[in-house]
């Protein structure tokens, strides 16, 4: 139960948005509860022994470049609050059914010389982002407005706002090369030929040779049990297993954030919200789900590809062609034949995620909304294709369908990951389109989830955002340490 009956701002929802509300409102006042539903913090970067003791799995997000290049955790000494990142050498193996792969290095360099006569198109592109990269994600992991760097930001959208379909093949020749860069931009979970959508491409790329695709010691779990940490240090309260449906659960605060996507807020009673207010944010739309497992291993993946053995994340998907047609399929309704997956090792890394000699795999496959479909089998039959003898080393699986994703996480509705669709029109104007994203119609309730900019990722910036919007609303509350 919470300690007070009045607090000067209360958070709803303890993912890693919340927790950054919570933390940048626990600077400015003195009085800080933050609620949960479920049993443990963490949302989309929970970790639990989901198929055999003694086997700690991601149960969401598992890799976490954006956690790194997160502004505002930068801000913060998380290895103080006991996280440790792990970069693997290669952040990123493609392989190819005859054995081969490409792959991102940490290394621009090296990355571009794999890439044989493509390296020098690719270095070309990349190669300004690199060397800028914090003044990049300074203007790329926020709300829309005037860039702090914009000639940069010129730049990036030169090419960033095209469709990954026509800058490869504007720039490269190797379909190799293509397919690399068609599993990057597949994150974004939207259509290849759709505007913008080289942009998810670019920025994975850039990541990739500069904070890297790391994983966490231990788990994912220990970046919200450290975030915790780092509020409760502040003077912060935690409440747990406290699940809110109506205003009338809450106690009295000056303010409220929800880290909820718009259709668990027009769920909850009692908000005051103005008519039209929730019809414009009941035309937010959502995004394809996931078909997510977990694999207890009696010894690493057989990749047929050496390079995959050093590789934190690993996408299987083929070609180009193949892994635009998985994304249609989905876009579609259709449950794809040939899945575009994406598969992270975390235990070849992490020897505290297995018991000795024993290993960890986590994958998953976009499916239609609200997917009920087992594709158990169908994505292991893929994996088998790149990594011959793979089944034979499993020990132990666990699945979440898309619809048992959303179960697990209101917040994943449908199975939508990203806190809802990411295509152009709704990447910043989301969950409406507003010069003010965070704020709602009654003055003193925000929104702060990933259907906020600037979207899904684990870097608390949804968060973190919305406390700045309600210190230059009100800045005159904002006064603990000053606005």
């Amino acid at each position: 139960m919470p300690k007070r009956h009045d607090y000067d701002a209360v958070i709803v929802g303890a993912g890693p948005n919340g927790l950054a509300a919570a933390i940048a409102l626990g600077r400015q006042f003195n009085a800080v509860l933050l609620l949960e539903a479920a049993k443990t913090i963490g949302g989309g970067a929970r970790s639990a022994e989901l198929t055999l003791p003694g086997f700690i799995h991601d149960v969401c997000s598992a890799v976490q470049p954006l956690s790194l290049a997160s502004p505002f955790f930068r801000q913060l000494d998380l290895p103080q609050y006991g996280v440790e990142w792990i970069q693997p050498e290669i952040p990123l193996a493609h392989p190819f059914e005859d054995g081969s792969a490409l792959f991102l290095h940490r290394s621009l360099e090296i990355t571009a010389e794999a890439m044989g006569t493509d390296g020098k198109a690719y270095r070309r592109i990349l190669q300004p982002f690199v060397n800028r990269e914090q003044r990049l994600f300074a203007d790329i992991l926020k709300p829309l407005g005037f860039p702090s760097s914009p000639f940069l930001m010129g730049r990036f959208a030169f090419h960033a706002l095209r469709s990954l379909k026509d800058l490869v093949e504007s720039n490269f020749s190797s379909d190799r090369t293509k397919a690399l860069f068609a599993g990057l931009a597949a994150h974004a979970m939207i259509p290849l030929e759709q505007t913008a959508t080289a942009a998810f491409g670019l920025v994975l790329a850039t990541l990739a040779h500069t904070v890297g695709w790391p994983i966490i010691r231990g788990g994912s779990q220990k970046l919200p049990d450290a975030l915790a940490d780092c509020f409760r240090n502040g003077g912060g309260e935690i409440v747990t297993d406290r699940r809110i449906v109506s205003m009338s659960d809450l106690p009295k605060a000056a303010s409220y954030f929800f880290d909820v996507t718009p259709r668990q807020l027009l769920h909850i009673e009692g908000l005051g919200l103005s008519d039209t207010y929730r019809k414009r944010l009941s035309r937010f739309r959502y995004g394809p789900g996931v078909y997510k497992m977990d694999w207890a291993l009696q010894a690493p993946i057989p990749w047929k590809a050496d390079v995959c053995r050093k590789a934190g994340t690993v996408h299987l998907g083929g070609s180009l062609q193949e892994i635009a047609a998985s994304v249609r399929d989905v876009h579609a309704g259709k449950v794809s034949s040939a899945p575009y997956i994406i598969l992270a090792q975390q235990s070849l890394f992490d020897s505290s995620r297995a018991p000795s000699g024993k290993h960890t795999a986590w994958a998953y496959c976009h499916v239609p909304h609200g997917s009920t479909a087992d594709l158990s089998a169908l994505i292991e039959s893929r994996i088998e294709r790149y990594a011959p003898g793979f089944r034979e080393e499993i020990l132990a699986r666990n699945t979440l369908t898309a619809a048992a994703m959303e179960q697990y996480n209101a917040n994943y509705v449908g199975g939508d990951i990203n806190g809802g669709l990411q295509n152009l029109g709704q990447l910043y104007a989301r969950p409406i389109a507003s010069l003010h994203p965070y704020r709602t119609s009654e003055e003193n309730i925000y929104l702060c989830s990933s259907s906020t900019p600037p979207g899904g990722g684990v870097h608390g910036l949804c968060g973190y955002f919305a406390v700045e919007d309600l210190c230059r609303r009100l800045p005159g509350a904002c006064s603990r340490n000053g606005a």
